[in-house]
């Protein structure tokens, strides 16, 4: 299977910028896994798809400020850091522009001396190990210095960090959203939830290899970063139920499905764990716990892309999305969603 079935064309103008003012006022597809009928709606609307007896599976993950930029100590240069992975004490892995001035032994200066940071290694792809030094708190400090970790097609900064936050985020680790869940309203759970739906949360760090592009032409040869992920037992026991009751389990974006297809054991049922996963998901993959998604539109030849593909037959999702950039529908990040049922 090649990359290059994975591609569709985009007009730049429907990339979103910015996100709404109301989270559930976002346009809502549905599409139908096994006929590709397509239909519009709104966010709220989703309420409508789901049943009692439903678990919606949510990623209580909360992004971190991970992008620092700072000065290179005795050239003034300007670096630009962002935190991808705590590995031990206060070294992290971290991706660097330049890299060409980020050699091992660089020191980098951020707000004024709050927080400097050293370069010990180079490592995968080029990605750099830093270990910082600082008085205080470092949580504290990132909160203060550092910026969200924007995709490359946003082209300015967030006024309001929390917008880049889903409303049940929880858990501090992930260097980027899990966005599908960023619709989504504490009234809207709250209505899902007296419609007799069960919400089990679940938490996967998102790492940029979840966006990273797919450079090879078979997508097999591609490598996926292994991100953390954890399922206490209530959430599992949610999930069970679901599936044992005939109910369906339905996870809100990409991550979700990943965490729970990566804890699944072969007869589709889940105990609590946490551990790293790699796991790649694209047409022939057989799911064993997701029955239904809610996701953003993902870009082309993307790993996400393929995962949805994996789920509602590649032909079904390509013509949903010509249809979407026909409809004006808004992409990616901060754009509109979709629900595959």
């Amino acid at each position: 299977m090649k990359r290059q079935d994975f591609y569709y064309e985009l007009p730049e103008e429907l990339i979103a910028q910015d996100p709404l003012e109301d989270r559930s006022s976002s346009r809502l597809l549905v599409l139908d896994k096994q006929s590709g009928a397509v239909s519009h709606h709104v966010f709220k609307d989703m309420v409508e798809y789901l049943h009692e007896g439903d678990c919606l599976v949510i990623n209580d993950t909360k992004v971190i400020p991970a992008r620092l930029i700072g000065e290179k100590v005795g050239t003034g240069a300007k670096i630009e850091i962002l935190l991808l992975k705590r590995t031990e004490n206060n070294i992290w892995e971290t991706l660097v522009k330049p890299g060409k001035k980020a050699k091992p032994g660089t020191k980098i200066n951020f707000g004024d001396g709050l927080l400097i940071g050293e370069v010990l290694d180079i490592v995968e792809e080029g990605n750099r190990l830093v270990q910082f030094a600082f008085e205080g708190i470092f949580e504290e400090i990132l909160d203060r210095l550092g910026q969200m970790p924007l995709p490359p097609y946003i082209s300015h900064q967030l006024e309001d960090k929390n917008r880049y936050q889903t409303v049940y985020a929880k858990h501090t680790g992930s260097a980027a959203a899990p966005t599908a869940g960023l619709h989504f309203t504490p009234e809207l759970l709250d209505e899902i939830q007296k419609k007799g739906v069960d919400i089990a949360r679940v938490t996967l760090h998102v790492g940029l290899g979840t966006f990273r592009p797919v450079k090879v032409d078979e997508i097999t040869d591609h490598h996926m970063h292994s991100e953390f992920f954890q399922i206490e037992e209530e959430s599992a026991e949610k999930i069970n139920r679901a599936k044992d009751s005939g109910n369906r389990v339905i996870c809100v974006g990409t991550t979700s499905c990943r965490t729970v297809e990566s804890a699944a054991d072969e007869n589709g049922r889940l105990k609590p764990r946490s551990g790293w996963t790699e796991i790649f998901i694209y047409p022939g993959y057989q799911f064993k716990v997701l029955d239904c998604l809610i996701t953003n539109f993902h870009l082309p030849e993307s790993t996400l892309v393929m995962l949805v593909s994996a789920l509602a037959g590649r032909e079904h999702v390509l013509n949903a999305y010509k249809e979407a950039v026909e409809e004006k529908y808004r992409f990616f990040s901060f754009g509109d969603a979709m629900f595959i049922q």
